[in-house]
């Protein structure tokens, strides 16, 4: 790769003819494919030269990977790699791609390249990312308009939506994608997102680079994009269930089983208390996941979100005060403080700017049984 670049590296640098252009990659069906893909590549055509630069690239095999991803410390580099590796890829997965050119100068075009083989050295290539506010596609976004000799006017052609919003359009067909999304992020991302923050998006960026201006200091203006054109038609993509049913299903199956366990208990008045201690075991490991997140994460909009307030560790201290309790066939505080708990979550989470779940306001109340159960049960003995 080295050796490729300081090829491309000084052929560019001395060409006064390269054709830059932007690269915008539909979404495909994993995960991490599921928002689309933004790339620039260069090109000088008689010296048979074709570089894609890539901000989109990580390496799992770093040590201690997973753990940095959590932290939100995670470094993505920018890798130059042939056109034909990055359309190959591409087409397997049934994406298209979209090629707008920049409508730049012999100078911006040359700047613009000679910035991208800068950051393509190994000790420059990487960047800290941040899904919201710093990837592949606001990566690109800012170089350019570092290059272009004026500002960029972009055209208010967007909806004015907010970032949960946007992330939905693109996980509509994939909800358990959406809904671990949404119990993650918090109050941050229901704001209304200005034009150019909604960028973060490849498909967005490409919409307003569609429609955007240079205007020099002189006032003259000149459209961003000169062309585009369509380069892989993208192929019909099967979207494979992540989970036989939907988060909403597997709530109503839940809510099923809470209700039947509350009858049962009031029906032979005994307290099914092992029920109690394998939810507060699972309310309270996940509210682990998202008080760490919460506190220790450097990942935007994990810091506001209200969803700890259900979800929260505190939850675990309960499980050896009912265990003590049923043992002993003593009474506990623990239920009377489970239920102020659930009880003010729900009676203030229409106030609460945030965008719950959908699971989070059906699952409080399914929570909500246990400590009617125990003092129904209880005040008939």
């Amino acid at each position: 790769m080295s050796l490729i670049l300081g090829v491309w590296g000084q052929n560019f640098a001395a060409e006064d003819s390269i054709r830059v252009t932007l690269l915008t990659c539909s979404p495909g069906q994993e995960v991490y494919e599921l928002y689309g893909h933004t790339a620039i590549r260069c090109q000088q055509p008689n010296k048979g030269l074709d570089a894609i630069f890539n901000y989109g690239v990580f390496d799992m095999s770093k040590p201690h990977f997973a753990w940095h991803f959590v932290l939100g410390q995670t470094d993505y580099m920018v890798q130059p790699i042939p056109w034909n590796y990055f359309v190959r890829d591409y087409e397997e997965r049934g994406s298209s791609i979209t090629e707008q050119e920049l409508n730049l100068t012999p100078f911006e075009a040359q700047k613009l390249t000679s910035l991208l083989i800068e950051n393509s050295l190994p000790e420059n290539c990487e960047y800290r990312y941040s899904f919201l506010y710093k990837n592949c596609t606001t990566m690109v976004r800012d170089l350019v308009e570092k290059v272009v000799a004026g500002r960029i006017q972009y055209p208010d052609n967007l909806p004015h939506l907010t970032a949960r919003e946007i992330l939905h359009n693109y996980t509509a067909e994939h909800p358990w994608a959406q809904e671990g999304n949404d119990l993650l992020l918090g109050a941050e991302v229901d704001t209304i997102m200005s034009e150019h923050a909604a960028m973060f998006i490849p498909e967005n960026m490409m919409q307003a680079f569609g429609g955007a201006f240079i205007c020099n200091p002189k006032g003259d203006m000149r459209p961003l994009v000169k062309q585009t054109a369509v380069l892989l038609e993208a192929k019909p993509q099967v979207v494979e269930k992540e989970f036989p049913l939907s988060p909403y299903q597997a709530m109503l199956v839940f809510a099923a089983i809470c209700i039947v366990i509350m009858l049962l208990e009031f029906w032979t008045n005994r307290l099914f208390w092992l029920w109690d201690v394998l939810l507060l075991l699972l309310q309270g490991s996940a509210g682990t996941l998202l008080a760490f997140m919460f506190f220790f994460s450097k990942h935007p909009a994990v810091d506001s979100n209200w969803q700890v307030w259900l979800l929260n560790p505190i939850f675990l201290i309960g499980i050896p005060l009912v265990i003590k309790a049923a043992i002993n066939h003593k009474r506990t505080l623990w239920y009377a403080f489970y239920f102020v708990v659930l009880a003010l979550f729900l009676l203030f989470s229409p106030w609460i700017p945030q965008v719950f779940a959908k699971i989070t306001v059906p699952l409080a109340l399914c929570l909500l049984t246990r400590p009617i159960s125990y003092y129904k049960v209880k005040r008939e003995k």
